[in-house]
């Protein structure tokens, strides 16, 4: 009877929706040394092939817009098969990826594994955050957040045992072992992933906007809410990233980068410390925000933190000089932008529905892609009107996005639902499959009712 007992408890553990969220987490925390941990690797691989680090560096934007621009396929895929198998090719990818990066002797050898490795990078982040919204329909900016953070802290947790192998092993020997290490053990968890079966839950009752339809990713991006919130999506992405991807070279042209800072009882120079602190302020902005966006709502918060972002780079502009004001500000920078990876997909699964979330929320990731395009303005504004310049633009876009969030995007996305969550309205303008999709609205996983 106890082995009875012990073989019915299992599975409902194995098919819980928290602990599905931490093999998600867990999944994106071994993943993020492809992006994360790159830089250790540069100046290595230049030392022994004479490359130079543009040419190397090339690797990694193709590394990023592979990862950002194929989310949508696989997103698909985890719709239409479920995370497991896309999570496992994912696992195969990011392996094999780091295994031909220890090979590579030519530069073209370089960039085929950084496709590579980007489409691994896509298929689990992709995944697991869409996973995420399905699992924690009542939770979306939470579950969101927290998986979004997992990102980081992988590298977080992983960054010192790699430049300690690569100084000792050399950079070949560490590219082999971490690949095949992390590509294991992505696979095996991939293994542990379950897709949310098709049900009702008891929701809780929300005070801010929420679908009852699912809408397919090709109804999706025939809607203006969805062009509206991509563009909100890639003015805040983009104002973000022209100042944070700016911090190193505007702390070395003001003269702090190597000033000692004292941080927790230990000497570290300026910019090393204010990277440090950067980091842990993008990872815990995720879930705090998200869930916030859970009680206040989506646009409230948008409203809020991206009005803070644009006024913590124009304190940067203003005293960041100082060298505490630098940390300071720095760090306030970074705590109101990393929200974007959660609050982002939260809104679309809100707008979007359940079922499609995976898919959706790819296709809304690729803002982040359009953003990174438009970051190489600022080298043209530093060089015309200095680091001012970059401030001021990344502080207009960055506020214009959160006042229409607010103004524009709460009160349209409220009237859309309302229209189309009639039924009058959804038999005369839905298709078949967007109705068929509307029957199954919600998703159901152990211990989700009476929380």
């Amino acid at each position: 009877m106890n082995e009875l007992n012990r073989q019915v408890a299992a599975p409902s553990v194995l098919s819980n929706r928290w602990f599905q969220l931490i093999i998600g987490l867990l999944c994106m925390a071994l993943v993020a040394n492809l992006q994360y941990a790159w830089t250790l690797f540069v100046t290595p691989m230049n030392s022994r092939h004479h490359w130079g680090v543009a040419s190397i560096q090339f690797a990694f934007s193709i590394f990023i817009l592979t990862e950002t621009w194929l989310v949508p396929i696989e997103g698909w895929l985890v719709d239409k098969f479920g995370p497991r198998p896309v999570v496992a090719a994912g696992a195969v990818c990011a392996g094999l990826a780091w295994v031909m990066n220890s090979y590579a002797t030519t530069l073209p050898e370089l960039y085929i594994s950084s496709v590579i490795a980007g489409v691994g990078a896509g298929c689990v982040y992709g995944t697991c955050v869409g996973n995420a919204l399905k699992l924690f329909p009542d939770r979306r900016g939470l579950a969101a957040g927290l998986t979004a953070a997992g990102f980081g802290a992988g590298a977080a947790v992983t960054v010192i045992p790699i430049a300690n192998m690569i100084t000792r092993s050399g950079y070949e020997q560490t590219f082999l072992f971490f690949g095949i290490v992390q590509g294991i053990c992505i696979f095996v968890l991939a293994l542990l992933l379950k897709k949310p079966q098709p049900g009702t839950i008891v929701a809780k009752k929300r005070k801010f906007a929420v679908t009852k339809i699912d809408y397919t990713p090709g109804q999706m991006i025939k809607t203006p809410v969805f062009w509206v919130i991509y563009a909100a999506f890639v003015a805040v992405a983009a104002g973000g990233l022209m100042a944070t991807a700016q911090i190193g070279p505007i702390a070395k042209d003001w003269g702090l980068a190597r000033i000692p800072m004292n941080l927790f009882g230990v000497t570290l120079p300026l910019l090393t410390a204010t990277v440090s602190i950067d980091n842990i302020c993008n990872g815990f902005t995720r879930p705090l925000c998200g869930l916030v966006s859970d009680k206040i709502g989506r646009e409230n918060t948008m409203f809020l933190i991206f009005v803070g972002e644009g006024l913590a780079l124009l304190g940067m502009m203003q005293y960041g000089t100082n060298p505490y004001a630098f940390m300071t500000f720095a760090a306030l920078i970074f705590l109101f932008w990393g929200e974007i990876f959660s609050i982002f997909p939260a809104i679309c699964a809100d707008t979007f529905g359940s079922r499609y979330a995976a898919a959706n929320a790819g296709t809304l990731y690729t803002a982040k892609g359009t953003a990174s395009l438009i970051v190489p303005i600022a080298s043209l504004l530093s060089a015309s009107g200095g680091w001012s310049a970059v401030f001021v633009a990344a502080a207009v876009i960055t506020i214009a996005a959160g006042i229409a969030s607010k103004f524009v995007i709460a009160p349209m996305r409220a009237r859309w639902i309302a229209q189309t969550d009639e039924p009058a309205a959804l038999n005369a303008t839905a298709t078949p499959a967007a109705s068929a999709a509307g029957a199954s609205r919600l998703t159901h996983w152990p211990e989700q009712t009476g929380e």
